[in-house]
């Protein structure tokens, strides 16, 4: 693992994209502070740049960086073990074209080894989208992946390509009052 960590670093330092898996399904990733890296997702994924992605932080603390206000309350359900990514207001720190039209960003802190060890590496937040041409079925394993994706990454992380995974996370919104609304359960 230690070997996949340090290649994929590497790659996402150097405003590249890996094919990774995740705690979800097989994810497409890049350096959520890059902005060229970002463009890069939209073009394979064939993505309108007004579909919001979401991106990975390692934990709470890293949480912290990224959004300008946290409502008090909802810790339990941020560092949930359930896939949950929540969409916040006024996202700092992050690439522009991340940032949904409504000044929102959804940010998942993954229960996943790798996951959060690559990020914890990378010290910076990580874009995580499916592996998959928009408006096509999202892969349930690696062995289902477009060879459109394979060939648009610059790097895959050889691990669990054998996990079977078709649940995408709950989606959770803070909107502007503080209040907690349910997207996708």
């Amino acid at each position: 693992m230690n070997f996949e960590i340090k290649n994929a670093v590497k790659v996402l330092n150097n405003g590249g994209l890996i094919l990774y898996p995740t705690d979800t399904v097989w994810g497409i990733g890049c350096d959520a502070t890059n902005p060229e890296a970002v463009k890069k997702i939209f073009k394979i994924k064939k993505r309108k740049s007004k579909n919001a992605l979401i991106c990975l932080v390692s934990n709470i603390n890293m949480l912290k960086d990224y959004i300008t206000k946290i409502p008090k309350g909802y810790e339990s359900l941020i560092t949930d073990p359930v896939p949950t990514t929540i969409i916040y207001n006024n996202p700092i720190g992050v690439a522009h074209n991340l940032v949904a039209r409504d000044n929102t960003l959804g940010i998942r802190i993954p229960n996943h080894e790798f996951c959060n060890r690559l990020i914890t590496e990378f010290s910076k937040p990580i874009v995580s989208t499916s592996a998959n041409i928009s408006q096509n079925k999202t892969p349930s394993i690696y062995s289902e992946i477009s060879s459109t994706i394979l060939e648009g990454v610059d790097h895959v992380v050889n691990l669990q390509k054998e996990k079977t995974s078709s649940l995408p996370s709950r989606i959770f919104k803070i909107d502007i009052k503080g209040e907690l609304q349910i997207i996708r359960e």
